[in-house]
């Protein structure tokens, strides 16, 4: 083995090696498991939410198939139409030309050519991260097979009268001229006004204020409402109102939906461009007038004077032209939320428009069903409770989208506007008698989340009945975030009840965010993105500052951003390779939290990898070339700490499993990390080596110890391969063997691999309790002995005199069969076990148990210089105190300061208190020597 961990030099070659190898693949051997992976976008590059979320999947899978289980983590990519086509358009504008000039034949080869030469950057990032998918199965939502599904779903629903064409209020992009759904609109904080408008009665006996915040929107008005209750309008209910510049009379109605406290307790109601003035609208079958164009400027619904002016010019000229009138009541400041798309950066409009919709109330009913019945588990169970506010309260999916790259519609249209659905149209023609009628198709393609809702079975092949379907539907496990519950997680499971009489899958398991560590959301905008490639490789601080600043959409932020990055990665960041990422994201994944990104953590693990990396070479230093007692029949004795840690692997292995088993992925990488880091390294391999360098133990006992050392390390290897694949792979390839493992074959071919070894089962008769309480309490007399020795200032190297009182009859025991343990390792002169008759010197003490450790201090320290020197170290800690507690008491301080700055010296505080408390207690313990 090299003699230092570089991650760089292993991981790439063994991810190679398992792919060609077919290692991916279902084995057709023991219960099937299938997780599918969300299809990422295929224009996207991996990002941290990526990177978390497959690091989650992939430990599910690599541990399902060490358990003998025939796996299947089904791959592919989601065709992304507004972001691939968005792509694909700057790049034609770069070269002069438009979707328009090419025609969209021509535009979709573009697409497609796009597609084949920039459209595989995730998944070799994917590869990156260790995850082992089947690529050979791997699918894209635009491929020939699940076209044939979308378009198959599409028909049998349109036949049942579950989808319809209708006119409905949509979001609107009017950049990108289509309707898009909730998910790809943000709402954004902005500072605006809240106009006060005065509209006349109809009857000239006074007027009625009304609020708005889109002045423009009032030529489209249609009624005015109040509550039926409220005493003030009462009276008015049935009158009308003159609408002003439009000049047309609007009647006054009553809804229950006007808050009468908020405002004047009267309501502009504009259905045709707000949502819940839709809702009004329906109900009182009001009229609905569109006021816009598709770019969002005013159109023939308007008197002339505004025809043809932006949203913006319109919204001006409204109230210059109310004021004129003496109709402006008052203006507000107002703070608002404004829906932009999350594309394009413009404010969507509600609008109305024909789509295509699909009536869920029906597919609805059977998927809360799912859920209710236990079909369908939640992970943790309290997202049930949003899946079901969610899906009591649906509106009709609105499944079209105004673009040329994606599932288009299988819809056809003759002169009269009739529609005809079918899989093609020479089956559209056969089935209506069409013969040479001209037919044109609908321009319009599918929702991208159409396509993904029919994920888990049109990837194993539906419609057709093919083993894969029967073998891993439904599949076991969707691992998610929280905010695409509705858009995907509730549509799959109705579609895939619809379609197959399946759940999708029988658990969901939900994840939090990865936010950076403030706990921000990590965007572009804020430039507090990381990549998870970056922590894999490293980056230099200059790399980081031209990623985070590089095409900014405010290039105000760009000093900002650039003095964040220099504060938090003054040297960039260090490579850590993948295994110390993904041991990472897994230690942080409590169930349905949002994570806190913390550097000092990967810092942490890849340490951790270091230590996992000289543990191995310290074991095969002392057993490669020895007889190590595997299947050789030589006589092999066990000592009191092979025994105790064959017993603590035993409960690693059950902490691990249970964790895993119940997606507890923090639990098992901790329950890992303590065993193999404080059980193994720091204390099993120390305690190994008096055996294995001492004349005191027999060629048993060494043989006894040797075998442990390979057998755990091991049994560790199998344990950690989930979480770490690639140093337990390269560790393994050496250990293997040496445990009696069939390894490495000839010719140099790493032909086998720890990914199809069985993990580790925990076997309760290995389980030794007399062993692990021997082996604590050696472990707590020597932890007292070195504690002493630290708080004295006595060298390491100093052998040290020990005297053990008021112990018991076990104490005694234990002491004579472990003498040369404490001796070795403690760094022992001599150990005197006392009497209760016997007096001891002068001595520094520790406790373990009842039992009294003593050691000596006369000749080791010079009484009066430490003294001198804990009550100077004393006095500098108490002035820290009072510093700090006086800022803590400072009320200026306290309210000014941000509260990160308040908490950061409050621990300070603490921290003084904690140290200031053991020097004195030091301090009393060297006075009474």
């Amino acid at each position: 083995m090299d003699k230092t961990y570089q991650p760089d030099r292993i991981e790439q070659s063994w991810y190679e090696n398992w792919e060609q190898a077919g290692h991916f693949k279902p084995s057709g051997q023991g219960d099937p498991f299938c997780i599918m992976i969300p299809p990422p976008n295929v224009t996207g590059s991996l990002h941290m939410g990526h990177a978390f979320q497959d690091t989650i999947m992939d430990t599910l899978v690599r541990y399902r198939r060490m358990q003998g289980r025939n796996t299947l983590w089904q791959v592919g990519t989601d065709h992304a139409g507004i972001a691939t086509q968005m792509v694909v358009e700057r790049k034609l504008a770069g070269e002069g030309t438009n979707r328009h000039e090419l025609g969209r034949e021509k535009f979709l080869d573009k697409v497609w050519e796009w597609k084949r030469e920039s459209g595989g950057t995730i998944t070799r990032q994917l590869r990156r991260m260790g995850a082992s998918v089947d690529w050979t199965r791997e699918r894209f939502t635009m491929d020939d097979g699940l076209s044939n599904a979308v378009r198959e779903v599409f028909v049998r629903l349109h036949k049942e009268g579950l989808i319809y064409r209708g006119k409905r209020l949509v979001n609107w992009d009017p950049a990108l001229h289509t309707a898009i759904s909730d998910l790809e609109v943000e709402n954004v904080e902005e500072q605006g006004h809240m106009w006060h408008f005065r509209y006349p009665l109809s009857d000239g006996s006074g007027h009625l204020v009304v609020a708005t915040t889109r002045p423009e929107t009032m030529l489209g008005d249609t009624a005015v409402a109040v509550h039926p209750q409220d005493p003030r309008y009462k009276d008015m209910i049935g009158k009308s109102i003159r609408l002003p510049l439009a000049d047309r009379n609007i009647p006054i109605i009553a809804d229950d939906y006007v808050d009468p406290d908020f405002g004047s307790g009267c309501v502009k109601i504009t259905p045709a461009h707000d949502f819940n003035d839709y809702e009004v609208g329906k109900r009182h079958d009001l009229p609905m007038i569109n006021i816009l164009t598709i770019d969002a400027a005013l159109n023939d619904e308007v008197p002339e004077g505004y025809r043809g002016l932006s949203r913006v010019d319109a919204r001006k000229k409204v109230v210059d032209d109310l004021d004129a009138l003496g109709l402006l009541e008052k203006v507000d400041d107002h703070t608002l939320q404004v829906p932009r798309g999350d594309r394009s950066g413009v404010v969507i409009e509600p609008y109305l428009t024909n789509q295509w919709f699909v009536a869920v109330e029906e597919l609805a009913k059977p998927a809360i069903a799912a859920v209710e019945n236990g079909d369908i588990q939640f992970v943790p169970k309290n997202y049930e409770n949003m899946y079901f506010s969610w899906m009591r309260d649906l509106q009709d999916w609105c499944i079209s989208r105004q673009l040329w790259w994606g599932h288009r519609i299988p819809a056809w249209y003759d002169a009269d506007g009739n529609i005809y659905v079918g899989r093609d149209e020479a089956a559209v023609r056969a089935e209506n008698n069409l013969g040479h009628t001209p037919l044109s198709q609908d321009d319009d393609v599918l929702d991208t989340w159409f396509s993904s809702a029919l994920w888990t079975f049109s990837t194993l092949g539906w419609p057709e009945d093919t083993d894969a379907l029967r073998t891993f539907h439904p599949t076991d496990v969707l691992v998610t975030g929280f905010d695409i519950i509705f858009f995907w997680v509730a549509r799959m499971i109705m579609m895939t009840l619809k379609f197959t009489d399946q759940v999708p899958f029988k658990k969901v398991y939900v994840h939090g965010l990865v936010r950076d560590n403030d706990g921000q959301k990590m965007s572009k905008s804020k430039g507090n993105v990381l990549d998870p490639l970056d922590m894999i490789d490293g980056i230099t601080l200059d790399a980081l500052i031209d990623k985070r600043t590089k095409g900014l959409m405010q290039p105000q932020k760009e000093k900002q951003i650039t003095k964040r990055t220099n504060k938090d990665f003054p040297d960039g960041i260090n490579p850590y390779g993948t295994d110390a990422l993904r041991f990472t994201f897994l230690s942080l994944a409590s169930t349905g939290r949002d994570i806190k990104w913390d550097m000092g953590r990967i810092e942490g693990y890849r340490n951790f990898c270091n230590k996992i990396w000289n543990a191995a070479r310290y074991v095969m230093m002392n057993t490669e070339g020895e007889d190590c007692g595997i299947d050789t029949g030589s006589e092999v004795e066990l000592s009191l700490a092979d025994r105790w840690i064959i017993s603590a692997l035993q409960r690693a292995e059950l902490e691990v499993s249970e964790a895993l088993d119940s997606f507890r992925f923090d639990v098992a990488s901790h329950a890992a990390y303590e065993f193999i880091w404080n059980e193994y390294c720091d204390w099993y391999l120390e305690l190994s080596k008096p055996v294995l360098w001492g004349d005191e133990y027999s060629e048993a006992q060494k043989r006894g110890t040797r075998r442990t050392l390979v057998t755990v390390l091991e049994a560790i290897l199998r344990m950690a391969h989930p979480f770490m694949p690639f140093i337990t792979e390269e560790i393994w390839q050496k250990v293997g063997p040496l445990a009696g493992k069939t390894s490495a074959a000839g010719k140099g071919e790493k032909t086998d691999t720890i990914m199809l070894q069985p993990f580790p089962a925990s076997e309760p008769a290995k389980i030794d309790t007399n062993a692990e309480t021997g082996a604590e309490w050696v472990k707590a007399v020597i932890s007292a002995v070195r504690n002493i020795r630290g708080e004295m200032g006595i060298p390491l190297g100093k052998a040290l005199p020990i005297y053990l009182h008021n112990g018991k009859d076990s104490d005694k025991a234990l002491l004579d069969s472990n003498r040369v343990f404490l001796s070795k390792l403690a760094k022992l002169e001599s150990i005197t076990w006392l009497t209760a008759e016997d007096s001891a010197p002068a001595s520094a003490t520790a406790l373990v148990g009842d039992m009294e450790i003593l050691v000596p201090m006369a000749g080791l320290i010079d009484k009066e210089a430490e003294i001198e020197r804990l009550s100077k170290e004393i006095e500098k800690l108490r002035k820290e105190v009072g510093r700090a507690e006086g800022k803590i008491k400072n009320p200026k301080f306290v309210d000014k300061a941000p509260q990160a700055v308040v908490d950061k010296e409050k621990a300070k505080l603490d921290d003084y208190r904690s140290q200031l408390a053991k020097l004195e207690e030091q301090l009393e313990k060297i006075k009474y020597l």
